[in-house]
């Protein structure tokens, strides 16, 4: 029996991280008089993280069951027949990212309460890694565009707040302005993308688009090109802002200025595959435009290829990881490109532990090097920090592909994919993919054995805090183990990045896992059923690996490293000077910071300042000098002739009026009435009525008797008839 995903319990997932930030970041910072302690803070967070993981792994095994899910939860606007909505649809691809969103969060949540312990500002970093816990489950999780969008937006601002989380740094703040700034740029094609694809087919719900998908394929007016082109290109700009391809990555390495936990959760393992997650949910859509997947094809295997690179000449530990993140979305997004989405996703899900780890692992040498990030002053930790030395080796094993090791599966499933293609740009991408194995061993291996092997040069650093700021003032100069809050999130993701490769393959890339999330064109893009048709197990993959081409592309590059920086690190040195011009176009980013800095943003300034020059001083100045004399002049014209206007009425009509209704009323009304008829007529009267009442009082006696008497037999007689 298929059992049934309970709408409470998605509620639940996203939620619980939610009301964890909203009640750490308001009563546990200062803005809410900082009533929660900090046991209290990780506490809360912890414990939804962990809920969310609990309830996700429900989730995902009623998913394995056959369970699906797709229903709208909360129905925001409805405009005619166009509906905003917030809903959830689960399938294989949701749920296996639920998973890995939370359980690398929970790692992070853990490894944070060492790694930050020292921190003043403590209880808002939990905040802010919950919110971004909740954005990213939102952006997953959703049915439609809307959802999508404001996932993807929350993921930006929770970015934003840990990338600039130590906001007294100068270099923090100015890393989290470029990351905000450039994703801005990114996604305006992003929003762009989703208004096409929201004009063409009338709604922003995946099922119902892709249902409609052939009015996507009408050609847009002025441009000849089909609108389902022209929509996927914009959401894949958008693609490329978030999940950091070139040559809009130049964000990621600077964000690094924030906390280590921040990156190992959000510019590592969750938020910059967002885009990989995007361009897999619509492969309907991607699938109608090979115009794009060969854009696709040459923008990964450019980031792969050129961002390893730039791996190869840092010294900063972080750095190093940070552009290994980018060659290896460069990977994943060269699967999409090729149709092999399920490989990408794939590679994202065992990237997402191992590069987690690496970056969590990096951390801990960080603190256990009292704060230094600068592998020149480094050498010969792995005495000092075991469990660190070990997990990171497991990491670094990964990444480079050894077998047994998840990177091997998925980073080989993703080459073949590239093999089997039939795209024009496939193949540039299979050298590209190709070199970035040398590039990739190279540069793990190099900062591998420059950190825990060779002579310890911890003395020659001359500023041990000038990265990470955390004030640790007593400490010996030599390196020391990290506490368990840190090591033992360090273990469990060496656990998942030497195993879950291995076991997973398998349903993953070629079972059912994902056959309703994932659509491919298998008449156009064959590539997966030519893997699959090839494909007898891991094991069987496993052997055959060992005498395939990446393999020893990899042995290569350990030997390089080995040989420079283990066996005789002044060749390294020397060969550094020798290639002087090529280093310093590494050093300087290939100069896009430059041209970005330089030619962009001092064009935009110069264009500003020339319209404020324009627009702002000559027609303001025009618009207060100018048109307000004119209004003065015009306004002292209308009103004298008003005014004149207003005499003339005055001294001829008024007046005239006047004098006519003051006559009416003086001769009618005074004289008439009032003089005449109360005035006149009630001194006349009195006179009159006086003249009668004299002419009683005759003064005889007699007659004032006679008028007693009648007077007295008016009264009698009343009374006698009365009663």
């Amino acid at each position: 029996m298929v059992p049934t995903i309970s709408s409470t319990v998605l509620l639940l997932i996203v939620l619980l991280p939610m009301c964890a930030s909203a009640i750490v970041g308001i009563f546990g910072t200062a803005a809410g008089g900082n009533l929660l302690s900090r046991r209290w803070a990780h506490g809360l967070t912890i414990a939804a993280v962990s809920a969310s993981l609990l309830l996700s792994l429900l989730v995902l095994w009623q998913v394995i069951q056959g369970a699906r899910y797709n229903q709208t939860v909360y129905e925001w606007m409805v405009i005619g027949d166009f509906r905003m909505e917030i809903g959830f649809m689960i399938d294989g691809l949701t749920a296996l990212m639920m998973c890995v969103v939370t359980s690398v969060s929970l790692m992070v949540h853990i490894y944070s309460i060492g790694y930050m312990h020292e921190d003043a500002s403590y209880n808002r970093f939990f905040a802010y890694i919950a919110l971004f816990t909740f954005a990213m489950l939102m952006l997953v999780m959703g049915n439609n565009l809307l959802q999508l969008f404001m996932g993807w937006e929350g993921v930006g601002l929770a970015s934003y707040l840990l990338i600039g989380f130590w906001f007294d740094k100068p270099g923090a703040i100015f890393a989290n302005k470029k990351a905000f700034l450039v994703n801005r740029v990114a996604d305006l094609g992003f929003i762009v993308g989703i208004g096409l694809v929201a004009a063409s087919t009338g709604t922003l719900n995946y099922v119902e688009i892709f249902a409609r998908i052939d009015k996507l394929l009408a050609i847009m007016p002025g441009m000849g090109w089909p609108v389902v082109v022209v929509a996927t290109v914009c959401l894949f700009i958008g693609a490329m802002g978030k999940s950091a391809q070139f040559p809009l990555h130049v964000w990621l390495p600077d964000s690094m200025n924030g906390p280590t936990p921040s990156s190992a959760l959000i510019h590592a393992a969750t938020m910059v595959t967002a885009g990989i997650f995007m361009v897999s949910r619509l492969s309907p859509l991607f699938e109608l435009s090979d115009f794009t997947l060969n854009m696709i094809l040459l923008v990964g295997a450019a980031t792969a290829f050129f961002m390893g690179l730039m791996g190869t000449i840092q010294y900063d530990i972080k750095r190093v990881v940070a552009y290994s993140t980018l060659s290896q979305l460069g990977y994943m997004v060269m699967g999409l490109g090729a149709s092999a989405y399920q490989a990408s996703v794939f590679h994202l899900f065992t990237h997402a532990f191992f590069k987690a780890l690496l970056f969590l692992a990096a951390g801990s040498v960080i603190m256990g090097m009292h704060h230094n990030q600068d592998m020149r002053y480094m050498g010969g930790v792995r005495k000092y920090m075991p469990i660190t030395h070990l997990t990171w080796l497991a990491g670094t094993l990964a990444l480079i592909g050894m077998p047994f090791f998840s990177g091997f599966y998925s980073k080989d499933g993703l080459i073949l994919a590239l093999h089997a293609s039939q795209q024009p740009m496939a193949k540039v991408a299979l050298w590209a993919a190709l070199a970035s194995v040398v590039v990739t061993a190279f540069y793990s291996l190099r900062s591998y054995f420059r950190v825990f092997w060779g002579e310890e040069r911890y003395d020659q650093n001359p500023d041990a805090h000038h990265h990470d700021d955390h004030h640790d003032a007593h400490h010996s100069s030599k390196p020391h183990e990290s506490p368990l809050v840190v090591t033992v999130p360090l273990v469990l993701l060496a656990v998942a990045s030497v195993g879950f490769g291995f076991f997973t393959m398998g349903p993953l890339m070629f079972g059912s896992f994902f056959a309703d999330a994932i659509h491919i064109d298998a008449a156009r893009h064959p590539v997966m059923q030519h893997l699959a048709a090839d494909f007898h197990g891991p094991m069987a993959m496993t052997v055959h690996g060992l005498v395939t081409a990446p393999f020893w592309l990899m042995v290569l590059g350990v030997g390089l490293a080995a040989a420079l920086y283990l066996a005789n690190n002044s060749i390294a040195e020397r060969l550094r000077a020798f290639f002087t011009p090529i280093v310093r176009v590494l050093d300087n980013k290939y100069y896009l910071d430059w041209f970005y800095e330089n030619v962009v943003a001092y064009s935009t300034r110069k264009v500003g300042t020339v319209l404020w020059q324009l627009v702002d001083l000559k027609w303001m100045w025009f618009i207060d000098e100018g048109m307000t004399r004119t209004l003065r002049h015009l306004g002292l014209a209308v009103y004298d002739v008003f005014e004149r206007l207003m005499l003339w009425l005055t001294d001829n009509v008024l007046t005239g009026v006047t004098r006519f209704f003051g006559e009416l009323f003086w001769k009618g009304g005074d004289e008439g009435v009032i003089e005449k008829q109360f005035v006149n007529a009630s001194w006349q009267g009195i006179g009159a009525l006086a003249e009668r009442v004299r002419r009683m009082q005759t003064g005889y006696l007699y007659h004032y008797a006679l008028v007693m008497i009648a007077g007295l037999l008016a009264m009698m007689t009343w009374f006698v008839w009365l009663y």
